[in-house]
């Protein structure tokens, strides 16, 4: 298998995400292996061998922003924060100097706030039909574990909120430390809260998820080389395939598995997508749109739209 990625590698760009905006109900533009046909290629797949890239675009509709969007994205709007430059809330140093900005902002990225999209349950009826094998997400939003998609079948690329540790100066994280304190001191507390977790943990503790300057998680790594060379069909959704190393498991398949990109912008030839081989597409827009037209083709429409409704069984854990 190709995927040689170092364990000590960081992840230097982790939010990088695409200017994802709402589209109409349908697929908007298109080239190379079309929807139809994927259908067909998830109805006769071996069980366990469809594999999942999830970005940010999954979990525009359920109303959480992106990062960079010009004035609606994350970095566009820490204005009371008094940051030296936006992206310095995600960075390690920077936390390890001056944790409160993240300490107040973390209460608005708990999950909890959100409910997961149509996308995030077309997931979980991936796995319901014993097609799925995974989903690697770059998402620190734990969408796909609330759409009752089991844990062990997520891997966050860069961490979610499904643990907490104490910050160290290496770049590993450090002791775990309970999950239930962070949550109290992040949503129910203030600067005591978190000082006083200070000091029982000794030293700053943060949600695992993944900074600037943090390796990212070593399961990453694990179920990648695992997965990909089992993998029949790989769906890439809702990312514009511009944070390594998340991007280049695009290029981990075994040659002539079929790729299909669900995305508002055509990305990641690159990388080796070829839209003209008949084995990859482009599906330009809505990703909710794409998977209730793949449902449809498939005849899960109902249970699709029962699982949105019915708030998909609610699942824990994950990363």
């Amino acid at each position: 298998m190709k995927l040689c990625l170092p364990l000590a590698a960081t992840c230097r760009s982790l939010i990088c995400v695409p200017r994802a905006q709402p589209f109409a109900t349908a697929a908007s533009s298109g080239v190379g292996l079309g929807l139809p046909r994927v259908a067909e290629l998830i109805g006769s797949a071996t069980p366990g061998s469809v594999v999942v890239m999830a970005g940010a675009g999954v979990s525009v509709s359920s109303g959480i922003p992106d990062f960079r969007s010009p004035g609606t994205g994350l970095y566009d709007n820490l204005q009371e924060y008094g940051l030296p430059y936006p992206e310095a809330i995600f960075d390690l140093d920077f936390y390890r100097r001056n944790p409160k900005p993240f300490q107040r902002l973390c209460k608005e990225l708990w999950p909890g706030n959100f409910a997961p999209s149509p996308t995030h349950y077309f997931f979980k009826l991936l796995h319901d039909k014993g097609k799925l094998r995974r989903v690697f997400t770059q998402n620190i939003d734990s969408l796909e574990t609330a759409s009752g998609l089991p844990a062990d079948l997520v891997v966050a690329a860069h961490g979610n909120f499904d643990g907490a540790h104490r910050v160290t100066d290496t770049g590993h994280p450090g002791a775990a430390v309970p999950l239930e304190e962070v949550r109290q001191a992040a949503l129910h507390g203030g600067d005591a809260e978190w000082d006083a977790l200070f000091e029982a943990h000794g030293g700053p503790v943060k949600p695992s998820i993944v900074f600037f300057g943090e390796q990212l998680p070593r399961r990453f790594f694990e179920l990648a080389r695992a997965d990909f060379p089992k993998c029949e069909l790989l769906l890439v959704l809702g990312t514009s395939l511009g944070v390594h190393p998340f991007a280049g498991l695009v290029g981990e398949t075994r040659v002539g598995v079929p790729r299909l990109l669900i995305n508002r912008d055509r990305v990641g030839e690159h990388l080796g997508l070829d839209f003209a081989s008949g084995t990859d597409g482009w599906v330009g827009g809505d990703s909710d749109a794409a998977v209730r037209e793949l449902a449809s083709l498939l005849g899960w429409t109902a249970e699709l739209e029962q699982l949105v409704q019915g708030g998909g069984g609610g699942g824990g854990g994950g990363g």
